[in-house]
């Protein structure tokens, strides 16, 4: 929810509201009282990111992605493999006895 900033044309009174977009304007100025309260146009406040993992995992360079694949290379090749034939003959060589 955006926060907006009015202003009172009677008497000058500057604030601010949280608000939901589609919540009607306030009219009513809760320093004097008066009906003459007006939204004003800002610029507006940046765009934040709150949590961790947006920089992490949205924004990196393209230097970095392919650092990161030149890394990850090696370490799947290094996985350690299954010998499932030389179970089989083992265990037939046992039964001969």
């Amino acid at each position: 929810m955006p926060t907006y900033d009015y202003k009172c044309d009677a008497c000058e009174h500057t604030w601010e509201e949280f608000k939901s977009i589609k919540a009607e304007p306030t009219k009513k100025c809760p320093s004097c009282g008066k009906k003459k309260a007006r939204r004003l146009i800002g610029g507006g406040a940046g765009l934040i990111f709150k949590g961790s993992g947006f920089y992490l995992t949205d924004y990196r360079s393209d230097a970095y992605k392919k650092s990161a694949e030149a890394d990850k290379a090696p370490s799947s090749d290094s996985a350690p493999k299954s010998d499932s034939g030389s179970k089989g003959s083992d265990s037939s060589s046992k039964k001969s006895d």
